[in-house]
């Protein structure tokens, strides 16, 4: 039997692809046949993983950032050997299948992030090779290199237009991240044609520029060349690589090929035919010979974590407590003592009873937890000493540091969170990113995708509300909370003092299925009383800070600042006021019915909800019968002292609206 070529290797790619497509109605063919050579010498010569164990340490790892195409990674881990079977391949895009329409990390094995959204792949991809690369100055010793992987990354011309794909270039260049390659399939076709009229970028040297290693004009669909660019690749030892391809969208069909008519939609019964003849295709529909399969699997995959699990054993050996703390990490878990420390220290704020503004607080409890916590890696985009995110121990990824834990951002907001998303995913750390709340939009689409991977992550945003003063509304978040609430298993918490804070960075810390924002104020906010069981009730989200004497007549709902306004109130208007403080809406959603109703009884109908933000939000918990004092207009540039009452957030205005009930 004749051994397949290369090309046979690349052609079962594409007709999975093709075929997936066409069986789906629906689908991005062109994508996976143009870059099909790339992805076959690749995978088939340099990836390092096991489909046997998709989760081995020291894979390496593949991102499809142009994941439109992803018909071309289900064929890929379908053809290795992966736990992907025909079966799902042809229930592409199909309700409950494995191969959703864009890789889903949490659907697929052998998926690493989800991508779709244009740019983040690559910035996803930065996240993982910062990982490695700190990974390997904790974590390696002379003589035993356990953690030495590589990035691998596809990506399009759309990738490259996104803004966050060059927030996260340049600073993986400033990094030299040497272990990350990136694949350009520069095709100069996207969705609405030739890119000749929206994208002539010299993209080369913008690469050259953020401190890449570029390699230029290389033939995509030549395996000798692609596998010539990769050996030069490898061959960097400070700076991140651009392989350029040149690419054709479709390669193979006689009447598309090199269209946007190839981009996103299937070719046809007629023109698959005609693709078939074309390329000397000869089998049928999701028809794999197993001398392709063969050719596929004829690389002992499994054989470099075997060689890995030796060395590690030898590593364990010589060096048994950094062993034992690599495989913690890697597993997620956190030091045994973690939550008794964390709980004691949140214990002791409530005695030491400071009035601070919470981003202090939020800054004391990182230089409490982060010395337990060598995992816990945190960043700025640019406004470390305003949102207070640095601590003693604070070292710059930058350099070689076997204890680096901090990252200067820049401003790149949407670029910080997305490789966060990164190092959450590759694992070993939890990270923490910080801005003003009112520039969590231009990070936006990353907390979403956060809370759609459920990553490990945390989201700092300080500057809340109005309270910031001066600024004005360019700076005041109105919106922003509702916002964020809104996204589906992201836990948003807004503490009111620093007991609170601090509950809220130990509760985000241990979250392990999502994402956490960690909201801040800018001004000094009262210390609230509270016993024992009020301290440990702050981790259900909502709770009673004040209660009234027998059943309540009426109920203030409050967080962050406001609290402090509603127990003024409360103080006012008697003793059949309660005050219930709610720092974290989604986490009190998420409580028994028991205790929710405990906390908020059905038959208390009197309800006065207030935050610092829009009120649309707070209707759910007030009803029908209660009211929201809030923002529903955009803020103004003066002190904070005028602004609360020039938009009526005071006691007195919580007082007039609760008798008006």
């Amino acid at each position: 039997m004749t051994a397949p070529s290369r090309r046979d290797l690349a052609n079962a790619i594409r007709f999975l692809a093709i075929d997936a497509v066409q069986a789906a109605n629906s689908g991005h063919p062109g994508m996976p046949m143009g870059m099909a050579d790339i992805a076959e010498v690749l995978w088939n010569d340099y990836l390092r993983c096991n489909p046997a164990n998709p989760h081995w340490a020291d894979r390496d790892r593949f991102v499809l950032s142009n994941g439109h195409g992803s018909m071309l990674q289900y064929a890929l881990l379908h053809l290795s050997g992966y736990d992907l079977t025909l079966a799902d391949l042809k229930h592409f895009r199909q309700l409950e299948s494995r191969t959703p329409g864009h890789p889903e990390n949490f659907m697929t094995p052998g998926v690493e992030t989800t991508t779709g959204p244009l740019g983040q792949g690559l910035a996803n991809a930065v996240g993982f090779a910062l990982a490695e690369k700190l990974l390997a100055q904790r974590f390696n010793r002379d003589g035993h290199d356990i953690v030495d992987h590589r990035t691998w990354v596809f990506l399009g011309d759309g990738c490259l237009m996104e803004g966050v794909s060059h927030e996260a270039a340049s600073l993986a260049g400033t990094w030299g991240l040497h272990k990350l390659v990136a694949f350009w399939d520069d095709n100069h076709i996207s969705i609405d044609g030739n890119t000749d009229g929206w994208f002539t970028d010299d993209t080369p040297k913008r690469f050259e520029a953020y401190g890449w290693n570029v390699i230029r004009g290389v033939d995509g669909h030549d395996a000798t060349e692609i596998k010539t660019a990769i050996e030069t690749a490898l061959k960097s030892s400070d700076k991140p690589t651009l392989v350029c391809c040149r690419t054709t969208i479709g390669f193979g069909s006689p009447n598309k090929a090199g269209k946007e008519s190839s981009h996103g939609a299937p070719l046809g019964k007629d023109e698959i035919a005609l693709t078939r003849e074309a390329l000397g295709w000869t089998h049928g529909a999701f028809e794999i010979p197993q001398d392709i399969y063969a050719g596929w699997r004829a690389r002992n995959r499994v054989a470099a974590e075997g060689e890995w699990t030796a060395r590690f054993a030898a590593y364990k050996a010589a060096h048994p407590d950094a062993a034992a703390e690599f495989e913690r990490r890697l597993r997620g878990e956190l030091p045994d003592s973690f939550a008794a420390d964390a709980l004691a220290y949140v214990a002791q704020t409530q005695i030491d009873a400071a009035t601070i503004a919470s981003r202090k607080a939020s800054q004391n409890a990182i230089s409490a937890f982060a010395p337990l916590l060598p995992e816990l890696v945190g960043g700025s985009a640019d406004l470390a000493h305003s949102n207070l995110t640095l601590w003693k121990g604070s070292k710059s990824v930058a350099g070689s540091d076997p204890d680096a834990n901090y990252v200067y951002y820049g401003v790149r907001e949407f670029g910080m969170s997305a490789i966060g998303n990164g190092l959450a995913l590759h694992g070993g750390f939890i990270p923490y990113d910080a801005t003003f709340l009112v520039f969590s939009d231009y990070a936006r689409n990353a907390v979403r995708m956060s809370a759609l991977m459920g990553v490990r992550a945390i989201h700092v945003y300080t500057h809340d509300s109005i309270g910031l003063g001066e600024d004005g509304p360019t700076h005041q978040p109105v919106e922003h909370l509702a916002s964020l609430r809104y996204i589906p298993n992201n836990d948003v918490w807004r503490p009111c003092d620093a007991v609170e804070s601090a509950m809220a960075w130990k509760r985000a810390i241990e979250r392990t299925d999502g994402p956490s924002c960690l909201i801040f104020s800018r001004q000094n906010l009262p210390h609230q009383l509270r016993d024992e069981g009020q301290v440990l009730d702050i981790a259900r989200g909502g709770y009673v800070l004040k209660d009234s004497v027998g059943a309540p007549d009426a109920i203030l709902i409050a967080t962050g600042s406001e609290v402090g306004l509603a127990m003024q109130a409360a103080a006012q208007l008697g003793d059949k006021v309660r005050v219930v403080s709610m720092p974290s809406s989604d986490v009190f959603d998420r409580q028994d019915a028991a205790y929710r109703e405990s906390v908020l009884p059905k038959a208390a109908r009197k309800r006065v909800a207030v935050e610092a933000g829009v009120t649309d939000f707070w209707r759910k918990y007030v009803g029908l019968d209660g009211a929201v004092v809030g923002i529903d207009t955009f803020g103004a540039s003066a002190p904070a002292e005028a602004l609360f009452p020039h938009f009526g957030i005071t006691v007195e205005r919580l007082i007039e609206v609760i008798n008006a009930l």
